[in-house]
């Protein structure tokens, strides 16, 4: 007997640690979170992120917005602490304490464990609460917004707060930027003017964090000081009438140098505002919490690694422990589909063709698996000795996702790419598909490149323009970013430009 209650104490002790984690999702309008918590956290966090939506909704006016489709909820990944969002994000990770991918059908933010018992967010919530309002923020307006705007509203609204009786606080002071604030050398060497005029930015900056903490303070207080009410409005609008943001500014704040004076004399108020929306203010839907499958809570790991995106070399590195998940679970739809998006990553569209088969078999809801299998056909058609017959097979395969899901976005990108692929001039019907894709997830900013240059093709430069527009102007958007304002730039000297001489930049609107 004792013999026997070793042996089964050794088999316990040396099962996978994955196996028994109790891994939960909570899955509401908005949001999808895998966490490896407790019900009542994870119900909860669910919640202030579905609070902290319409709450921002309420007061940008967009209370009318319809949700989105299911596999265009932002997912959010919690992991077990900093060390390991750092891991996944990996170069350049040093400050990194969580990061959102904005991706067409498959965004997802990666965060630490976030405390959700005190109404103050976590440092590591303020990360997530920010990039939310980036989403937010570009997912309701096609208005290009100036960086400082884009940057100031969304520290405004991440300065959030959670009261226990349901309510949302919005425009809390920024105590994380406290000493960019009022410490000389840092927001306070920030002048408005270059907030408002980036061409007169020092160039001998060696940093400008400092950008941050200024521009909450200049949005805050726009927001709120009765003496500049509407000024905000009018400044936007002359943006949009085609105005600089110096010429807009003037025009609606007067001298940049009072301006400066009074945010400074605003910083030094004893007492700040800030909305208190009560819970009667606050609309949100049920949370719905399932505990995954072993087999699911197994793969989750490589789940995460996958979404996150893989090299090569990481990809085939990842795989043993994908087909090991399998083995142990092969009747497990998710996990089959874990495995189709493994193998893709490593290359074997075959497999992966095979594993998304099993699991439609089991789960023909499962919209991960019709993904990846159209992804694969995708690829392979690429090289296929019939190209038009193989295409044409992937085409079918993301119709039936689309008629399962009409308002994912991925099978109106893909059937659109199924043309130019070939060489072939897309139809109206894949260029209206595309432009409904890009409604649908306006955040994706490869997505409206791909767009934009479409349209520039078709000699349509000033739909293009619009489209592209939130691309160039977007604080975050690195090389694409500068793709786009060289875009813009090359329509405004020549209006009838067809796009020759670009077709090989790359637009990042690859979803492989």
């Amino acid at each position: 007997m004792r013999k026997r209650l070793l042996w089964a104490l050794l088999a316990i002790a040396a099962a996978p640690a994955a196996a028994r984690a109790e891994w939960l999702e909570a899955s509401s309008a908005h949001f999808v979170v895998y966490a490896d918590d407790s019900e009542r956290d994870i119900r909860t966090f669910s919640q202030q992120l579905e609070r902290y939506h319409s709450a921002m909704a309420l007061l940008t006016g967009a209370r009318d917005a319809p949700p989105p489709s299911p596999s265009n909820r932002v997912t959010v990944f919690v992991v077990s602490n900093q060390a390991q969002v750092r891991k996944l994000y990996g170069e350049g990770s040093r400050y990194v304490g969580g990061f959102y991918m904005p991706r067409a059908g498959a965004s997802a933010a990666i965060v630490p464990r976030v405390a959700t018992g005190t109404a103050k967010p976590a440092p590591s919530m303020l990360v997530l609460l920010h990039e939310y309002a980036h989403h937010f923020m570009i997912s309701t307006s096609a208005f290009p917004m100036p960086r400082w705007y884009s940057e100031g509203g969304a520290e405004f609204f991440a300065s959030a707060g959670f009261p226990s009786d349901g309510a949302v606080e919005i425009g809390r002071p920024a105590m994380h930027r406290a000493a960019e604030l009022l410490l000389p050398g840092f927001a306070r060497d920030v002048p408005v003017a270059e907030l408002l005029d980036p061409a007169a930015r020092r160039r001998d900056r060696t940093g400008y964090d400092a950008f941050y903490g200024k521009s909450w303070a200049l949005f805050h207080y726009l927001t709120f000081d009765k003496a500049r009410d509407g000024q905000m409005l009018r400044y936007l609008q002359g943006m949009q009438q085609g105005k600089s943001s110096r010429e807009a500014g003037l025009a609606a704040f007067g001298d940049f140098d009072q301006l400066e004076r009074d945010l400074d004399s605003y910083l030094h108020k004893s007492r700040t505002m800030m909305f208190n929306l009560k819970p009667d203010m606050i609309a949100i839907g049920p949370v719905e919490v399932r505990r995954l499958t072993a087999g699911e809570a197994a793969m989750m790991a490589v789940r995460v690694q996958s979404h996150r995106g893989v090299t090569a070399e990481k990809a085939r590195a990842l795989l043993p422990e994908a087909r090991a998940v399998a083995l142990r679970f092969p009747e497990d739809p998710a996990v089959l589909a874990s495995l189709a998006e493994a193998e893709h990553d490593a290359g074997n569209d075959a497999e992966a063709i095979v594993a998304a088969d099993a699991a439609i078999a089991r789960n023909p809801a499962l919209a991960s698996a019709h993904v990846q299998k159209g992804m694969s056909l995708f690829r392979q058609a690429a090289t296929a000795t019939d190209r038009t017959a193989a295409y044409s097979k992937a085409r079918v395969a993301f119709a039936v996702l689309n008629r399962r899901e009409p308002d994912h976005p991925l099978p109106l990108i893909y059937y659109y790419r199924s043309f130019v692929e070939q060489g072939l001039a897309p139809p109206d019907l894949a260029l209206h598909g595309l432009a409904r894709a890009v409604e649908m997830a306006p955040f994706d900013l490869g997505l409206r490149m791909t767009l934009g240059m479409a349209l520039i093709r078709r000699h349509e430069g000033e739909t293009a323009k619009r489209a592209i527009a939130p691309v160039a102007y977007n604080p975050h958007g690195g090389r694409l970013a500068a793709i786009a304002q060289t875009v813009m730039a090359r329509l405004d000297s020549d209006p009838k430009w067809d796009a020759r001489g670009i077709e090989t930049v790359n637009t990042g609107d690859d979803e492989e």
